[in-house]
């Protein structure tokens, strides 16, 4: 992010006849600072059945002449009343900017305080930043001692559910990197947007801070609407959120699939325990993912995690914090001239990645061309052909290898087979039930948390189950073979027996 950056501003509307304007014009001073060099405001008035729109028709047609030129304004409305959610969803579809945040159409909140939040994505790289009402500010309004108390207890309630030590979950103040924000589906109504939208983004690893804010807090008979209801609806919102995992808004399900199987950290600590021995100091991952194994195999002298998602490529880059010698990038494994063109690796990991590719011989030609004389590249891929199905097409695979075919192409592509690991023959079963005879589109969430707690006895028969392997690993050596040698895969079942017991 530059210095000066872009932010959005949704305000939601409902019966505010008397503070709206008020509201609205608070937010003009923002145009004063170099922080912001676009200010996008978008009211969406949900609904009102007072003098609001009138109010907002009066607004609207004056605006231009006070805001200045850094202002955007977009007016919206719904012709019933949907909720606080919902106008905040309408809004967020219209953002086009670098971050996003939500500003009440009271006076509760001061607009000043959003730019002591812009300032925490400038210093900290951060994902998203809430402003507390309960942190240490300058002043706030002394109100409802049971209202705070039920606001803490939902927080502590959304602070285990999400294992954040958040002050205030219920803030309104929530400003967030914009694509983030509008890659995660919404779908709570009226308040239940406040614990969706911390639970979510917890899921996703985002890196949030929090900021003192002030905050004068109004009385029911001034106009306040959040009662006691909404907090006992808002139980209901994090148990819901709490056992969901649905945080992307991917409509093929290809990244909703691979969010779960992110639910399972032992079996990424089993596939990272499986492929350290062969990764050197010098490493290029490809398709990093959110880094879950990344994370496993640092630290090195120098890391490479590289992703075609623009979505998993800004989670990646909030991993270099306080990391130098990580490096976070765009690569297509199919493209030779997206591989960094200055730099030569002693290991290449591409786990789960050469099966999406078209060619996936041109894939393992660049991979080798990325490595020194010498060096290897550790590659995981599906095993078995016959059990390609329905999660193989979410996931996007284009095939599925025997041991026969993984070794000719890697030969093909100038390798040298050093090892070819049978991984996961448990994992078997559950994937010809879902994918060949169920034919569903994903792995169930409880599937994936059996996965996970079964892996430490998993790890250790995985070599005595008389079954196929789900996986194969392949170690390939950037040498070439002497003249009228024979370079034939190994058979490592000794080998991989010697790992699992060793794990």
């Amino acid at each position: 992010m530059s210095r000066g950056t872009t932010l959005a501003i949704i305000v939601p509307v409902y019966n505010e006849q008397y503070l709206v304007e008020s509201s609205l014009r608070r937010l003009v001073s923002l145009g004063e600072s170099e922080l912001l060099e676009r200010i996008q405001v978008i009211v969406v008035d949900d609904g009102s059945t007072d003098r609001t729109p009138s109010v907002l028709a009066r607004f609207q047609r004056s605006v231009a002449d006070f805001s200045g030129g850094k202002f955007e304004w977009l007016f919206l409305r719904h012709e019933a009343n949907r909720g606080k959610a919902a106008a905040i969803r309408s809004g967020l579809a219209h953002a086009d900017t670098e971050l996003t945040a939500i500003h009440d159409a009271d006076l509760e909140y001061h607009p000043q305080d959003l730019l002591k939040m812009v300032q925490i994505f400038f210093a900290e790289e951060a994902d998203a930043v809430f402003g507390s009402r309960f942190l240490a500010s300058q002043y706030r309004r002394v109100l409802f001692f049971r209202h705070e108390l039920g606001n803490r207890f939902l927080t502590l309630l959304s602070n285990l559910v999400s294992d954040l030590n958040l002050t205030d979950m219920e803030t309104c103040y929530k400003m967030v990197r914009t694509k983030l924000l509008q890659s995660i589906p919404l779908v709570s109504e009226r308040f239940g947007i406040e614990p969706e939208i911390t639970i979510k983004l917890a899921k996703r690893g985002a890196r949030i801070f929090e900021v003192p804010i002030r905050y004068a807090g109004r009385t029911y008979q001034e106009g306040k609407k959040i009662g006691w209801k909404d907090g006992v609806k808002t139980l209901g919102v994090i148990a819901r959120f709490a056992l969901s995992d649905r945080v992307y808004a991917d409509h093929d399900g290809s990244a909703q699939m691979t969010g779960r199987l992110q639910r399972a950290p032992q079996f990424t600590r089993w596939m990272a325990d499986t492929v350290r021995p062969y990764v050197g100091e010098s490493v290029l991952e490809i398709g990093a993912g959110t880094g879950n194994l990344t994370l496993q195999l640092l630290p090195r002298t120098l890391y490479w995690a590289s992703e075609v998602n623009p979505l998993y490529l800004d989670y990646l880059d909030t991993l270099t914090q306080n990391r130098p010698y990580l490096r976070v990038g765009y690569m297509d494994g199919g493209r030779n001239q997206s591989y960094p063109q200055d730099q030569k690796f002693d290991t290449v990991v591409g786990l789960n990645v050469v099966e999406h590719l078209t060619d996936d011989l041109v894939a393992l030609q660049n991979i080798r061309q990325a490595l020194v004389e010498g060096g290897r590249a550790v590659i995981l891929v599906p095993a078995g052909p016959r059990l390609f199905g329905t999660l193989d097409e979410v996931l996007g695979h284009q095939r599925r290898y025997t041991r026969e075919q993984l070794t000719s192409l890697a030969e093909r592509a100038g390798f040298t087979v050093e090892a070819v690991l049978p991984f996961n023959r448990a994992g078997v079963i559950g994937w010809w039930l879902n994918g060949s005879l169920l034919r569903r589109n994903s792995l169930g969430l409880w599937q994936i948390k059996l996965l996970n707690f079964l892996t430490p006895l998993l790890r250790r028969i995985d070599h005595w189950l008389p079954l196929p392997p789900l996986s194969w690993i392949a170690v390939l050596g950037n040498t070439v073979a002497p003249a009228g040698a024979s370079q034939p895969a190994r058979d490592t079942e000794t080998e991989q027996s010697l790992l699992a017991r060793g794990q």
